[in-house]
């Protein structure tokens, strides 16, 4: 399984950083199991496993803790019992009545008792993001996340009637701060805020978004593309893959905000604001795609102003920005700009808003209510189809501005079918900015 792989990577890693040879069971009782379960409340929840059953009063002798009884017992389970989900942490039930029965196999796998403590490591370093749980194979990661674990212990302790066994909800909100712009290694509590959500009357963590967690993968590593595993256990198991994510992709989007995107007040969007983004996707549907990029990040309530016909739920909406709604069609606006990649698109969107406008205006001039031109503009960016769009915009455009009808259709003729309905997007965006701020042509 791949909780063991995890495990045994950490292992080697924490063997080597300290220059120890300790073998995942010592591993597991010296160090993991005072950590995790030598406790009133235990950081990490395993279905069916000895930390989760009950102690009779006639196990507690010589001293015991209850505790230390069930350590006992999962000791005695890992070398007796045939492996499971209760002692080997993601794999199948014991028999064809469990509820994870699809994995279970006759053949004989010759699985180890090392690979079941290190099982148990390896599901302490997952990472839980909007209801699955992932996991990253990479060395200073897996350490920080492990060093994370005894801050969770501290807050567990400082904060009474808290939900418990949250190790991997946990690990996402560390792994957003560790590798944060505002972690203090001298003070690892400083600008570390987890809020409580509270559901029919239980306090606990909430699990952090997904994007959150590929814009912290993003910051982290800029530059490289890294593979994830997700998963989810629970009553029953389920497997996602190995999900590639292209992180330069991402990053794309805060260099795109430092070179373009600049608000009226004269300020760009915060990183914080961008990574607020809503998804359209959940992280199962998002995953479907076999990679995480631009693609996948979508925000969600972008198809409400794309034209009819163009895409799945597409609304073909009037986009009408104001200061309440200005920021999220920026994060729009960035969004689709990245997804074009041309950043000249732009300038040639603003030029045919300007142009839309400019026709509007002077027949408006001459005294008329609704223009014709108004509802020709209207067309325009409305249009379903590239031949729509440059039948329309070659009976809009004429004379002065035949140069910008000549980019537009060269434009559009060579960018991908995809891209059509962004493209019109970007004009729908420039037109209500530019009639907002009064841009003139």
């Amino acid at each position: 399984m791949y909780t063991s792989y995890i495990g045994k990577k950490f292992l080697d890693i924490y063997n080597q950083k300290h220059n120890k040879q300790i073998s995942p069971k010592d591993f597991f009782c010296d160090y993991f199991f005072p950590l995790f379960f030598d406790n009133d409340t235990h950081l990490m929840h395993v279905g069916n496993s000895p930390f989760f059953q009950k102690v009779s009063a006639k196990d507690l002798v010589g001293g015991k803790s209850k505790n230390q009884v069930r350590l006992e017992k999962l000791h005695t389970a890992i070398e007796m019992d045939i492996p499971n989900m209760s002692i080997f942490v993601g794999y199948a039930a014991r028999d064809i009545q469990g509820t994870t029965s699809g994995q279970v196999t006759d053949i004989d796998q010759k699985i180890t008792s090392d690979e079941m403590y290190l099982s148990w490591i390896g599901e302490s370093l997952s990472i839980g993001a909007s209801g699955l749980v992932v996991s990253l194979d990479d060395t200073e990661v897996l350490y920080e996340i492990f060093e994370g674990a005894k801050y969770y212990r501290e807050f567990l302790d400082k904060t009474p009637g808290l939900k418990d066994k949250q190790i991997e909800t946990w690990n996402g909100h560390w792994f957003c701060h560790r590798f944060g712009d505002s972690f203090n290694p001298a003070d690892p509590w400083s600008n570390f805020n987890v809020e409580y959500s509270e559901k029919e009357n239980v306090t606990s963590i909430p699990t952090i978004k997904w994007t959150k967690l590929i814009f912290a993968l993003a910051k982290k590593f800029p530059a490289t593309e890294k593979v994830i595993y997700v998963y989810s256990l629970s009553q029953t198991n389920t497997t996602i893959g190995f999900i590639k994510v292209f992180l330069p992709q991402v990053r794309k989007l805060y260099e795109l905000r430092d070179k373009i995107i600049i608000d009226k007040k004269g300020t760009r969007l915060t990183d914080k604001e961008i990574e607020m983004l809503e998804p359209f996707f959940n992280f199962q549907e998002a995953c479907k795609y076999g990679s995480l990029g631009l693609k996948t990040l979508e925000p969600k309530g972008l198809r409400e102003f794309l034209p009819l016909g163009t895409l799945q739920f597409a609304q073909g909406k009037e986009i009408k920005i104001t200061d309440k709604n200005y920021n999220d069609f920026l994060i729009f606006k960035l969004w689709v700009i990245a997804m074009l990649n041309k950043t000249e698109l732009l300038a040639l969107a603003g030029k045919i808003a300007s142009e839309l406008i400019a026709a509007d205006e002077a027949e408006k001039n001459t005294g008329r209510g609704k223009t014709i031109k108004g509802r020709e503009a209207e067309n325009i960016m409305a249009s379903n189809s590239l031949k729509v769009f440059i039948e329309n915009l070659t009976g809009f455009l004429s004379g002065d501005n035949s140069e910008v009808l000549k980019e537009a259709v060269t434009e559009v003729l060579v960018m991908p079918a995809d891209n059509f309905p962004l493209f019109l997007a970007l004009i729908k965006f420039e037109y209500s900015y530019q009639k907002l701020n009064g841009v003139k042509k």
